[in-house]
């Protein structure tokens, strides 16, 4: 018994002394907080100022204003020429290219560059292909006879830059990523490049400037992309285009892509680049929606369909009327994928 008290009674000692040697440090650093009082609240301030300032560019990924990059960021100029000089890519098997062009012409008039093979990309292939203008949008058509070196195929555009590399340092500096470097083609250069959500395009520049007249109808880039990472791709993309969100409406008829009585987010970008639409959805789309990558703009829907079926096109999503005209999706030969809607 004797022991068993004198232990409780260390114990008690013990955690006496304990808390006498807390309440002389706490004394000791509260004295030497008080003489360095000042520097502390400058660096407090500043800290939390920081953690203030980070996390409102980290989802971005673009440094917050005021550093080096965002003024390297604000000095990149525009290096778009016009809507007029963009083209969607086709890639079509080789013996459907004729098939195609002529289609393609059929329903939305123009004309089309001779056929021709090229190499056209960085390491060794060929392609035939045709260069088709219309007065609705452009097209960059290819019928590999060779394999289709990586990564060409995904990308969905072709943009003419005034200067190839200071475009891809633009878009680098905006947070795209550089899929191929630039490279050599038979009229100038061009560069892949990637933005998030996997929005792939390229970039190219003539040796020789082209001279175009305007379209009709400037086309639609139609881009699909999850929740997660559209504001992502919407403010690289501004950033890099110099264009403006021109509406953003969260609750359009989704019978636009395919699922009427539900509502789906829509992004309407404008640039030197042309117009951009960006789909936010759950990426549960019904056939063919996703895979067209152009929405061309007409004035007779009802005649531009009769006059694509007349040209062995097929109509896959029959004319759907929204509050801005009517919208239906149609298949070329060859299998090229579009979208068209009645003229605003």
């Amino acid at each position: 018994m004797n022991t068993m008290k004198q232990s409780s009674q260390l114990e008690q000692e013990d955690r006496y002394v304990n808390q006498l040697q807390v309440t002389v440090m706490s004394h000791q650093i509260f004295s030497s907080l008080r003489r360095v009082r000042p520097v502390a609240l400058f660096w407090a301030a500043l800290l939390m100022g920081l953690s203030l300032v980070t996390p409102a560019f980290a989802d971005a990924g673009l440094s917050a204003p005021g550093n080096g990059k965002a003024a390297l960021l604000e000095r990149q100029p525009d290096v778009s020429v016009g809507a007029q000089y963009d083209t969607t890519h086709v890639y079509v098997a080789s013996t459907d290219l004729d098939a195609f062009v002529t289609s393609f012409l059929a329903t939305f008039g123009g004309k089309a560059s001779p056929r021709a093979v090229f190499t056209v990309t960085p390491t060794p292939s060929k392609t035939a292909s045709q260069y088709v203008q219309t007065p609705v949008g452009m097209l960059s058509v290819f019928g590999f006879e060779t394999p289709i070196p990586y990564p060409f195929g995904n990308e969905r555009t072709g943009y003419l830059v005034t200067d190839i590399y200071q475009a891809v340092k633009a878009a680098r500096a905006a947070g795209a990523d550089i899929l191929v470097e630039p490279f050599d083609d038979p009229i100038g250069k061009d560069a892949v490049i990637q933005w998030p959500g996997g929005v792939t395009m390229q970039l190219y520049w003539h040796t020789r400037a082209p001279d175009y007249a305007p379209l009709e109808t400037v086309p639609d880039n139609r881009v699909y992309l999850s929740r997660y990472e559209a504001d992502n791709f919407v403010r690289r993309w501004v950033r890099f285009s110099h264009g403006k969100v021109v509406s953003d409406d969260p609750l359009v008829d989704a019978g636009v892509i395919g699922r009427p009585g539900e509502t789906v987010r829509v992004v309407r970008i404008n640039s030197g680049f042309g117009r951009m639409v960006v789909f936010v959805t759950d990426g549960k789309l019904p056939f063919p929606f996703g895979r067209e990558t152009t929405g061309y703009a007409v004035s007779d829907l009802a005649r531009a369909l009769e006059s694509a079926q007349s040209a062995d096109a097929k109509v896959l999503s029959q004319p759907y009327s929204t509050q801005s005209g009517k919208t239906a999706m149609v298949e070329f030969p060859g299998g090229y994928i579009a979208e068209l809607h009645d003229r605003q």
